[in-house]
């Protein structure tokens, strides 16, 4: 009924690719396989302890389940600029350069939301998680896409190429654009930055006069010595430069949704403003915990979540290689970013992550659900035990060495 009324916004957005393997996943499991599921960044442990017990603590005060404050306690903000002196010696207003929001995906997409004009231009590098792209789409904007060049050994971007290709990105758009976005260590590839990466990015911001807005969820998760670099480091950065992070993934509180958004005052006071009229913030208990967890247990970062990553990058690398599946090894993130295996590789990452399904019971997020440069490659999220990732690996090997022999006879 009322057809002639269109939601254009709605209109706007594709299929999600990756609902296609998340409904053959549970049609899967409904008829009783053992699915192995990488296919959500979703961590698998619980929030530290001692965070839980002052979440109860404070949820049994009556007067904290009213209304919140929209832009977060002043005791969370703070806390989030006391952790940025601490990791990055950058200093920050917790009034006019902190914002607390409902998850790190939240908080972009409202900035997006209250800074973008219809037409204005974003430019975002490909492959990327996709709300990086869409938060601009459905805000009415455009997004000119750059392809995200990397060494597929160690998964450190070429700076070089991203700024020769930055440099073209910025000349063919028109209108100018007014936004880029940049995610290191990057969801889907891994792929990770240098400071001096920041520094050149900050320069040709000024001078080309453009905003950035830069995603470090996976900030903490680090690995082989390597550390992530904020932009906000760089001398000048709050002029043109926000930043976001989250406890979903290093604190293990994704259900929780926390996260911040920090920087340049103009971005920021605008995020602020837009939620002042959208939201009333997070469950206050929530906050108290969140503070707690910045100001007392990053420590616990280092202690259990990390080697666990660590350790299951390890096992998986080496469980796949021994199906038959090279894989590269990433410095950072919860993610691997594998090539699909050259006997596959024709099918394209949909396909190939169907036939994984169906075949070895193991779910992946197909690349391109990322974008077109991500078709050559599924992302294994290391959110499954070390078992569980050799048994993935002994149905992969299955697999494969099935398709090897139906590939040689049908050549």
């Amino acid at each position: 009924m009322f057809d002639e009324i269109q939601f254009e916004k709605i209109n706007r957005l594709p299929k999600y690719v990756f609902a296609v393997v998340n409904e053959l996943k549970m049609a899967e499991r409904r008829a009783g396989a053992d699915v192995v599921d990488f296919s959500m960044g979703n961590p698998d442990g619980p929030a530290f302890e001692p965070v839980v017990e002052k979440l109860v603590e404070t949820a049994r005060k009556p007067h904290t389940h009213g209304y919140s404050a929209s832009k977060g306690i002043y005791k969370l903000r703070l806390a989030i600029c006391n952790w940025y002196l601490r990791k990055y010696d950058v200093v920050l207003d917790p009034e006019s350069e902190a914002v607390a929001t409902m998850g790190s995906k939240e908080g972009y997409v409202h900035l997006v939301q209250a800074i973008t004009n219809p037409g204005d231009v974003a430019i975002v590098p490909d492959p990327t998680y996709p709300i990086h792209s869409y938060a601009f789409v459905l805000a009415g904007g455009n997004v000119e896409k750059m392809k995200l060049t990397f060494d597929e050994e160690n998964f450190r971007v070429d700076e070089e190429r991203f700024f020769i290709d930055l440099e073209k990105a910025l000349k063919n758009s028109v209108p100018k654009p007014k936004y880029l976005v940049v995610n290191f260590p990057h969801n889907p590839t891994t792929a990770t930055v240098t400071l001096d990466f920041y520094e050149r990015l900050v320069e040709i911001a000024r001078r080309e006069r453009f905003y950035i807005i830069s995603d470090i969820a996976y900030a903490d998760i680090t690995f082989d010595g390597y550390e992530t670099p904020s932009i906000l480091q760089v001398e000048g950065a709050k002029d043109v430069a926000v930043e976001s992070f989250t406890l979903s993934k290093s604190y293990n509180m994704a259900g929780w949704r926390v996260g911040f958004i920090v920087g340049n005052k103009r971005l920021v006071g605008a995020l602020q403003k837009i939620k002042s009229w959208l939201d009333y913030g997070m469950f206050t208990p929530i906050q108290v915990a969140a503070t707690v967890a910045l100001d007392e247990y990053e420590h616990m970062v280092d202690e259990i979540v990390i080697p666990k990553y660590r350790k299951r990058r390890d096992v998986l690398i080496e469980a796949f290689a021994n199906a038959g599946w090279e894989v590269g090894r990433p410095n950072a993130s919860m993610f691997i970013w594998a090539k699909i295996p050259k006997e596959a590789r024709e099918m394209g990452s949909l396909e190939f992550s169907k036939e994984l399904l169906l075949k070895a019971h193991v779910a992946v997020s197909p690349g391109i659900g990322f974008g077109e440069y991500g078709d050559e490659y599924v992302r294994i999220a290391l959110i499954e035990n070390e078992k569980r990732i050799r048994q993935a690996a002994k149905n992969i090997k299955r697999y494969l060495k099935g398709l090897k022999k139906e590939n040689c006879s049908n050549g």
